[in-house]
């Protein structure tokens, strides 16, 4: 295993001041960090996209072999080739005061309509370090989809989710062909393949 050369103390701050405060924040930083030839860099300026931390949860129904998966607008996506209304996990961000396995819960709740209790982490990653602070945090939960599907979100947050179930088979169909093109699902998906045996077990 490669072990990192240089840690947060080999990075000098000279400054950092808020450029923007909206729904995200995006913050200016001036900076030195060390170089791997030696000595250090010269002072740059780097925008940081303030997003924080985030869940991503996999609902898998083992006794099924079904996934459930969610379906929404993102204005991320507005140059997708086919949609920007994309099949996700369920997801949300991590307010103050909660933890990641907290927010899964609620997430699940409120974007499926589904009770979770046990969780089985996937996989922690920073989704785009070069310009973002955001880290994801990636579950598995079992679930019964039996009747499970239809419209959720909250209102106030302006969310419309319509949820749908998908065989684990046509899920992964679904990554092979780029249908489903987003890192976490895809992430979560090709995880559960690859452990699909074990994870069906742990969860029945």
């Amino acid at each position: 295993m490669i072990k990192p050369e240089f840690d947060v103390n080999q990075v000098y701050i000279e400054s950092r001041e808020t450029a923007y405060k909206g729904f995200f924040s995006i913050e200016k930083i001036r900076l030195r960090h060390a170089l791997f030839k030696g000595g250090e860099s010269g002072l740059m300026q780097r925008e940081l996209f303030e997003r924080g931390e985030a869940v991503a949860l996999l609902l898998f129904d083992p006794a099924r072999e079904s996934v459930v998966l969610t379906e929404q607008f993102r204005i991320g996506a507005l140059q997708d080739g086919t949609s920007p209304w994309l099949l996700e996990l369920v997801a949300g961000m991590v307010e103050e005061g909660e933890s990641p396995e907290q927010v899964a819960v609620r997430e699940a709740q409120e974007e499926s309509g589904c009770v979770v209790d046990k969780l089985l982490p996937v996989c922690q990653y920073w989704v785009s370090p070069g310009g973002s602070s955001e880290r994801l945090h990636v579950f598995c939960a079992g679930v019964n989809s039996a009747g499970m599907g239809g419209i959720f979100g909250l209102q106030e947050e302006h969310e419309d989710i319509k949820v749908h179930v998908l065989s684990a088979e046509d899920a992964f169909a679904a990554v092979r062909s780029g249908r489903i093109n987003n890192a976490a699902t895809i992430i979560a998906l090709q995880w559960l393949q690859l452990n699909y045996a074990r994870v069906k077990e742990e969860l029945l």
